[in-house]
């Protein structure tokens, strides 16, 4: 055995190109058969795993790989399928499956909701009865078709129990404690099934552990974890932690596992002082993430190589395996597709593929394989990269030295403000909007890649763009939706449309990677020093202002929300990053406001999802939050409404800082949480207006009017409703355009309706 091994937490599931999202999505709209999606991603995952073998990975996971989502995977093979989507028992069908995730037109999805602090959504499982079979042990089938396909051995990654969870929605009337008991012998019998298959190593993930954990909590994992070793002492179990350093470090590595992982990235340097004070038990695995598996930055391997250093003494020979800090589910595939980027640039950036390159040369130096010189070509790549004057601005580094450290807020207070706004806008009681996007059709794709491309001439597609913005114009009106948007038609995603007009972003062909479901995104490379350069947004929104008598809201993203969605520079703080995005925003504000532009959405969906895993990050997290979205928006007029929009959160953390933002307009998701989301504001006086999504975009069905009638019902029990707007969840961009149509007519039919009563019946 080598001294020290390479190991892979994940691999991303969408393919070089996104074969993956186009099988799913060519079955979804029936062009494609069962068989046919099957076979398109059986490919893909056994590609995935040659790939891994291919570059000299030793442990190679297998069930990383989803048809939609790993958190769904685990609760349908334990049967946990909400009654809603009748159900009958047995392993789960693949239509069934999707149900759960997408809904029909009788059911509504189980709720979605974010995965950690990052920007990958889960499925949230809905567990009404303890379970009582593990009917489909899918992570057995999928070692044994690498096995019997590839003569592969794999590692099977599954969630662990106390994870699952503590993700999922208890609604069984057991205790949580009581309610992981229940799964532990369904995970034994799990595990036995790959012993007898002769499974060398199970990778457990408790993503948990890297949050706030209780005694409690350590008590328990003892309990399930002795209870699994005892029922299959032949497999060697890793417990996988990630996304930060763990708090519990001696009572964690004691447990009755073989080994354990630890993120020596996200860490803070806390890993390896643990590791160094209280040692590693003997005979037991240290796998250790030295390569960060959440951003695309190259690596200094020379630095890297100190730790392993480091660790190779403190851990003894073959008990050390380097591997992401956690799956590679959250990066792009592949540099080699990038021919267009910078070389400078280039150099410096590390994809999936490149990071287990990363991983193996660290092995190969570590084990003698290699000379230590392959390490040195990253050294100067990040080297070369931080002196570029691409990536320094000092025009940029003395405005916000300017500025210094206190944030104004607006001059006039919220309440009056919003008296000035309604004085001047007249909005009816339960004034309606939505959150920004409409459809994004086949044809509005095709002539943007056309313009892309040079195929068509800039005059034609500016009045393609405006054709389809007088079509959507027309369409709210017609529907009498109160407060109107230009529907955003020349816009790619919502942060990679402002990155591609700011400085100090780049952008890739290839870089794409899973946020729900099918839905890929592509991350703009923040790589230098953020500004304004010229207006990004004012062009199309006042032309769909000049079409129409009512009011039309400018829609920008947020600082924090660019920030989050992209993949930030790590040579400067995160602090520095976010309010240049916001000092560049604000100027695209006022820029709107000269134009008459009164009705400003800032989005700002990603501040929940970046919470600290640590209570003690989360003040100073939610400060610089704060700061720099009133940096962005403070300089507007009183009678100038800003609004912002947040998606699939717990509110009720964060509520404060909410408040704190002081935009005028908040709009949240309520649908797909069936209301629950309401209760953060029982116990808080919000005095600004609010807009609750009452119904779910992210599903194709249109929503029974009685639906919606009760999410507004439900937040009329709670909020004043001179303050509450009616909308749906989420921007429609990824919905056809019939379905749109439809469950907007109802939404409004709904707001009339509600309208109508509190004007009869006001108390």
């Amino acid at each position: 055995m080598p001294k020290v091994r390479s190991s892979n937490i994940g691999y991303p599931r969408i393919g070089e190109k996104r074969e993956w999202k186009k099988s799913l999505e060519s079955y979804w709209a029936n062009t494609t058969s069962q068989e046919e999606l099957l076979a398109s991603l059986k490919e893909i995952r056994l590609t995935n795993i040659q790939k891994q073998k291919d570059a000299g990975i030793d442990l190679i996971p297998v069930g990383d790989f989803s048809l939609y989502d790993h958190v769904l995977d685990t609760a349908v093979s334990f049967g946990l399928v909400p009654d809603r989507f009748e159900y009958n028992g047995g392993k789960v069908d693949l239509d069934t499956y999707f149900a759960v995730a997408r809904g029909t037109d009788s059911a509504v999805a189980s709720e979605m909701t974010k995965w950690y602090n990052t920007n990958y959504h889960y499925i949230v499982p809905e567990i009404t009865q303890a379970p009582t079979t593990l009917v489909h042990n899918r992570v057995l089938e999928l070692y044994n078709e690498a096995k019997a396909e590839l003569d592969i051995e794999t590692k099977p990654v599954i969630l662990g129990p106390v994870s699952f969870v503590k993700l999922s929605k208890n609604q069984t009337g057991l205790s949580e404690k009581d309610l992981i008991r229940s799964f532990v012998p369904l995970y034994a019998e799990l595990l036995k099934e790959l012993e007898a298959s002769h499974v060398a190593w199970v990778q457990v993930d408790e993503p948990f552990l890297n949050g706030e954990v209780t005694e409690a909590d350590l008590d328990l994992l003892q309990e399930v974890y002795a209870q699994l070793d005892v029922a299959a002492p032949k497999v060697n179990l890793l417990l996988q932690t990630y996304f930060e350093a763990v708090d519990d470090y001696e009572a964690i590595v004691n447990l009755p596992v073989q080994g354990i992982g630890l993120d020596f990235v996200h860490d803070e340097g806390k890993s390896l002082q643990q590791v160094a004070k209280y040692g590693l038990p003997s005979g037991k695995i240290l796998a250790a993430g030295i390569i960060d598996g959440r951003n695309i930055w190259k690596a200094d391997l020379q630095e890297v190589k100190h730790i392993v250093d480091q660790l190779s003494v403190l851990v003894g020979e073959g008990q050390l395996i380097l591997q992401p800090s956690c799956s590679l589910l959250h990066v792009p595939v592949t540099v080699s597709l990038e021919e267009e980027l910078p070389e400078f640039l280039k150099a410096g950036i590390s994809f999936a593929d490149e990071k287990l390159e990363e991983l193996v040369a660290l092995a190969d130096v570590a084990n003698d394989v290699r000379d230590e010189e392959i390490l040195e070509a990253s050294a100067e790549a990040v080297r070369s990269l931080n002196e570029s004057s691409s990536r320094n601005n000092e025009d940029v580094r003395a405005l916000l030295e300017e500025i210094g450290d206190s944030v104004p807020t607006r001059a006039v207070e919220a309440t009056e403000r919003l008296r000035l706004q309604q004085e001047k806008y007249q909005f009816p009681l339960l004034p309606t909007t939505t959150i920004g996007s409409f459809p994004q059709t086949k044809e509005v794709r095709q002539k943007r890649l056309k313009w892309r491309k040079g195929k068509l001439e800039s005059a034609q597609y500016e009045q393609f763009i405006r054709d389809e913005i007088d079509k959507w114009i027309k369409i709210q009106e017609d529907l009498d939706i109160d407060v109107l948007v230009h529907g955003e038609f020349e816009r790619t995603d919502m942060v990679e449309f402002f990155g591609e007009k700011l400085a100090g972003f780049q952008f890739t062909k290839f870089g794409w990677v899973q946020s729900y479901g099918s839905r890929c995104v592509k991350p703009p490379v923040i790589y230098g020093d953020v500004a304004f350069i010229e207006p990004m947004t004012v062009k199309e929104t006042a032309y769909a202002q000049r079409q129409t008598n009512r009011p039309v809201k400018g829609m920008l993203t947020g600082p924090v929300t660019i920030f989050n969605w992209s993949f930030p520079r790590t040579d400067i703080s995160e602090g520095q990053v976010v309010n240049q995005i916001a000092l560049a925003l604000r100027k695209e504000v006022e820029e709107l406001e000269k134009e008459g532009i009164n009705l400003i959405q800032v989005d700002e969906p990603a501040i929940r999802e970046g919470l600290p895993l640590k209570k003690e990050k989360t003040e100073a997290y939610l400060k610089q939050s704060v700061e720099a979205f009133r940096l962005s928006t403070i300089t507007v007029q009183p009678e100038t409404q800003i609004h912002t929009h947040m998606c699939y959160s717990d509110f009720e953390a964060i509520i404060e800082s909410i408040d704190a933002l002081d935009a005028d307009v908040i709009s949240i998701e309520t649908s797909r949480s069936h209301g629950e989301l309401i209760s953060a504001f029982e116990d808080f006086t919000y005095n600004k207006g609010i807009g609750l999504g009452v119904y779910d975009i992210h599903s194709p069905r249109v929503p029974a009017q009685e639906e919606i009638d009760r999410n507004i019902s439900r937040a009329l029990s709670v909020l004043d409703p001179t303050l509450f707007w009616i909308n749906p969840d989420c921007g429609l961009k990824t919905r056809k355009e019939k379905e749109t149509v439809e469950a907007l007519r109802v939404m409004v039919a709904a707001a009339k309706q509600a309208r109508e009563q509190l004007v009869t019946s006001p108390e």
